[in-house]
C-alpha cells in the first residue's frame, strides 16, 4: 500500500536516498552487447575459483592467507574476474564437498556465509569482480540432487556411482516442477541476495564486486533426450527465476550458467530461448573436449585435429548465437588434461597450453572483429592446493583445487607452478583488455 507523506524534510531524505542508490558507479552492466563499467567497456579475464567463498570462512575450512595470496596471484596475472560457489548443500555422497552452506532447509552454516563475505572483501580491495552461482545441476555441491532429497525423500543420486548419467538428469531435471524444491530455492536465494556483508557491512544489492547472479551451475533441461515438454518447463525456470532476482536485486545482471548447445541437448533454438528473457543479461558457454569425447589425452596428436574442429565451430557458433540476441557472451569454463591425462603436478602442460593459446586466439579474433565477446573464464584456478592422496580423489580435510570432488584433483587445475599456462594466461589477458580499449 502506498502512503502519502506530509513531512518535506523527511520527503526530501528519501529523495536523496534514491538519488544515491541510484549511483551505478563500479556495477558492471550491458551496453550495446557489451559489458560497460564506469563508461568503459569491460572485458572478462578470468578463472573458475568455485571455492574461493570455502577459503574466506573463519574457522574450520577457512585458510584466510590462502585466499589472499591467491588473489593477490590471479591479480598479477591480470585476472579481474572469478566465479565462485555461492551456496552449496548437505549431501551424503561421497563425491560431493563438505562442510555445507546449508545442513537442511532453512538451516545455514554462518562461517561460511561470512567466508563469503571475506572473499568479496578482499575482491573489492583488488578492484576484481565476482559471478556468484546459486545453485548446481551437478553432484558435488549438492546441489539440484539434494533438493529433490529433501522433498521427495528421493536417494541422492550420485552418478559417480551409478554411471548412469542419462537417469541423472533427467530426474535432475524434475527440480524444476518440484513446487517445495523451488520455494526453497527462491528462499535460499533471498538469503544470500539480501545478505549485507558482515565484514564490508554493505548490502550484496549494492556492491559492483558482484558482477552477476548465475541461476545454477550448468543448469540442462534434462538428458540428451529431453522432450518439448521438458525444453519449455526449462525455459520458463530460467525467465521465472531471473525475474524474481531481478525483484530483490534490479542493480546486478543475472545470468544461467549454461553450457551452450552440449547443456540444451544440442538444440540452438532452446539455448536461444533460454537466453531470451530481458532479465538474463548475457550469455554463457562452456567448452570441455575431453568430457565430450572429441579428444583423448593418451592420444594428443591422433585427436587434436579433430578436437580442435569441433572446438572452434563450437567457439564461433555460440558468439553468433550472441550476435542474434544482441547480447555479450561469456566462455566461461574451458579446460583440458594435462600431459598424457596425468593428475600429477609434475606432469607437463604442452598440449593443454597450445589449447588454451587456440581458445583465446580465437576469441581475441572475435572480438576485435566487433562481436559480443565479452571474455572468458578457465577451468580453473588451482593455485597453492595440492592433491593429497596416492589416488587424487579428494577426502574431507585436504586442500581445495579447482578440481570439485566428483573429479581427480589435477584432471584440470591450473596450478601455481604451471609457470608457461600462467604465462599464457597473464600474455592473452593483455591482448584481451586491449581490444577492450579501441
Amino acid at each position: 500500500m502506498q502512503r502519502k507523506f506530509g513531512n518535506i524534510a523527511l520527503a526530501a531524505t528519501l529523495l536523496m536516498a534514491g538519488a544515491a542508490h541510484a549511483d551505478n558507479s563500479g556495477f558492471v552492466a550491458v551496453k550495446d552487447s557489451h559489458f560497460e563499467r564506469n563508461g568503459q567497456r569491460y572485458m572478462i579475464a578470468g578463472a573458475n575459483f568455485w571455492y574461493g567463498g570455502y577459503l574466506g570462512a573463519p574457522t574450520g575450512v577457512g585458510q584466510r592467507a590462502r585466499l589472499v595470496k591467491e588473489l593477490d596471484r590471479m591479480k598479477a596475472l591480470g585476472i579481474n574476474n572469478v566465479r565462485v560457489l555461492a551456496v552449496s548443500e548437505k549431501t551424503a555422497m561421497k563425491s560431493a564437498v563438505s562442510p555445507a552452506t546449508t545442513s537442511a532447509p532453512g538451516q545455514y552454516d554462518e562461517q561460511l556465509l561470512q567466508g563469503l563475505d571475506f572473499m568479496m572483501a578482499e575482491l573489492a580491495k583488488r578492484d576484481m569482480t565476482a559471478v556468484l552461482y546459486l545453485n548446481n545441476f551437478w553432484q558435488w555441491s549438492g546441489g539440484m540432487t539434494q533438493y529433490l532429497n529433501w522433498f521427495t525423500g528421493s536417494p541422492a543420486h550420485d552418478p559417480n556411482v551409478s554411471k548412469d548419467y542419462e537417469r541423472y538428469m533427467a530426474e535432475n531435471a524434475t527440480f524444476y516442477t518440484n513446487a517445495r524444491a523451488q520455494a526453497e530455492y527462491r528462499n535460499v536465494i533471498a538469503k544470500i541476495v539480501q545478505r549485507t556483508n558482515t565484514v564490508t557491512k554493505k548490502p550484496y544489492r549494492d556492491d559492483p564486486t558482484i558482477l552477476s547472479w548465475q541461476l545454477a551451475n550448468e543448469p540442462r533441461p534434462g538428458n540428451s533426450k529431453a522432450t518439448p515438454q521438458e525444453k519449455a518447463t526449462y525455459v520458463k525456470w530460467i525467465a521465472e527465476t531471473a525475474h524474481y532476482i531481478r525483484s530483490l536485486d534490479g542493480r546486478h545482471m543475472v545470468s544461467t550458467g549454461s553450457e551452450g548447445l552440449a547443456g540444451s541437448a544440442q538444440d540452438a533454438q532452446l539455448y536461444l530461448d533460454a537466453h531470451r528473457t530481458p532479465d538474463i543479461a548475457y550469455l554463457t558457454y562452456h567448452l570441455w573436449p575431453t568430457n565430450w569425447g572429441w579428444f583423448d589425452p593418451k592420444k594428443p596428436d591422433a585427436t587434436w585435429n579433430g578436437m580442435m574442429e569441433k572446438a572452434s565451430h563450437y567457439l564461433n557458433v555460440h558468439v553468433d548465437y550472441a550476435k542474434k540476441l544482441g547480447k555479450p557472451i561469456v566462455l566461461e569454463e574451458f579446460g583440458l588434461n594435462r600431459d598424457g591425462g596425468s593428475f600429477d603436478i609434475k606432469a607437463s602442460t604442452k598440449v593443454r597450453d597450445r589449447f588454451y593459446d587456440a581458445v583465446f586466439t580465437t576469441l581475441e579474433k572475435r572480438a576485435a572483429a566487433g562481436d559480443p565477446v565479452a571474455g572468458w573464464n578457465f577451468w580453473a584456478w588451482g593455485g597453492a592446493g595440492r592433491a593429497a592422496n596416492a589416488d587424487y580423489w579428494w577426502k574431507p580435510g585436504n586442500d581445495f583445487v579447482g578440481d570439485p570432488p566428483q573429479e581427480e584433483q589435477g584432471l584440470y587445475s591450473v596450478f601455481d607452478s604451471d609457470a608457461s599456462s600462467l604465462k599464457l594466461i597473464a600474455d592473452h589477458d593483455k591482448r584481451l583488455k586491449t581490444i577492450g580499449a579501441k
